[in-house]
């Protein structure tokens, strides 16, 4: 039977607004493309952040319907990597896997899709006031997360770092990690600062704190730092393997933060991952604000690293109109609960 593909746009509506560095999100759109073979359809997402995704352009869809036009002329190489648009290779390949497995949202089968493993996830902390964020800290505390991450950069860094000391005065290093994202805010003179401070409480690490592009920069910070460097942003339109092993051989950095939406899918995360253990870099894998489509199949890919550090997977339930899903965080890990049903979406 002949390879079908079609798409449908979904615009993701957030319960409350999401601050970053970057600015403050309410809504973000994503498409669903849909490959069907016979009644079997599997069904991935392309996803754009924007201002962070390098496919963020007025001609997406118009790409997207291009692809789709191709694949049901059976003209379009499904394998080829798509450098200039990786939510659309991220979405293609996810669609395919699920395909292959019968078209039933199962992209990896391992004990997490039969409900008998969860993944470690970490408590993300978004932007906001004072009482916003401790309220946000005291909800995750309650639920015995055993890792916080913070967004920094929004506010002023001394009201943020006083936020962090509370945090740390309650719990030991050795009770509860804290991670820290800046996604790019700092200068190289305020990262500096930021980053002593951090390191007198003992802090895990923390995620780009200066723009992605400066190599030079990133690495001089990299090798003085008091506390591990991840590179996020950083490995945004970086695609050819010579490339990758080039810049994580300039920066050197401790940990790299994969979002298979934004770097082009699990292949080319896979890419960086063999390139980390060569190198002994740390890594872990974080959604990018997808449906749960999305963070399904993220999910799905994690389980099959055996990797033991908290993943940054908990953005399931930031939407008002998200697809349901059996996904489920008990406590701090994340599960597939299989009693639960996903709802329809190709209508």
């Amino acid at each position: 039977m002949p390879l079908k593909a079609t798409y449908r746009k979904l615009t993701l509506q957030f319960l409350l607004p999401i601050g970053t560095s970057r600015g403050v999100y309410t809504t973000k759109d994503s498409w669903f493309i849909f490959l069907i073979v016979g009644e079997k359809i599997g069904i991935g997402e392309c996803s754009l952040l924007k201002d962070l995704s390098i496919d963020d352009h007025p001609d997406f869809e118009q790409k997207l319907a291009f692809i789709c036009d191709q694949i049901n002329q059976g003209i379009f190489n499904l394998e080829q990597p798509l450098y200039e648009i990786p939510a659309i290779k991220f979405g293609l390949e996810t669609a395919l896997l699920d395909l292959q497995n019968g078209g039933n949202h199962i992209l990896f089968p391992t004990e997490f899709t039969k409900g008998n493993a969860g993944i470690v996830t970490n408590g993300l902390i978004w932007m906001g006031d004072k009482k916003y964020m401790r309220d946000q800290i005291f909800k995750k505390l309650e639920k015995s997360f055993s890792c916080i991450k913070f967004k920094i950069g929004a506010l002023d860094w001394p009201t943020e770092l006083e936020i962090i000391s509370e945090l740390r005065q309650r719990f030991s290093p050795s009770d509860l990690t804290i991670r820290v994202d800046a996604n790019g805010a700092f200068s190289t003179k305020q990262a500096t600062v930021v980053m002593a401070e951090l390191a007198k409480l003992k802090v895990h690490s923390i995620e780009q704190p200066i723009k992605a592009g400066d190599w030079g920069q990133m690495a001089k910070l990299c090798s003085e730092s008091l506390i591990p460097i991840a590179l996020d942003e950083e490995l945004i339109g970086i695609f050819p393997l010579n490339r990758k092993r080039e810049l994580l051989l300039t920066i050197k950095p401790h940990y790299l933060i994969l979002k298979p939406g934004l770097l082009g899918g699990f292949s080319a995360c896979d890419e960086w991952i063999s390139l980390a253990k060569e190198m002994n870099i740390g890594w872990w894998a974080t959604s990018a604000l997808e449906s749960n489509i999305g963070l399904n199949a993220i999910s799905q890919w994690v389980f099959t690293k055996n990797s033991t550090i908290p993943q940054g997977l908990g953005t399931g339930m930031l939407f008002s109109n998200n697809i349901g899903c059996p996904l489920t965080l008990k406590g701090e890990k994340l599960f597939y609960n299989v009693n639960n049903c996903w709802d329809n979406i190709e209508s």
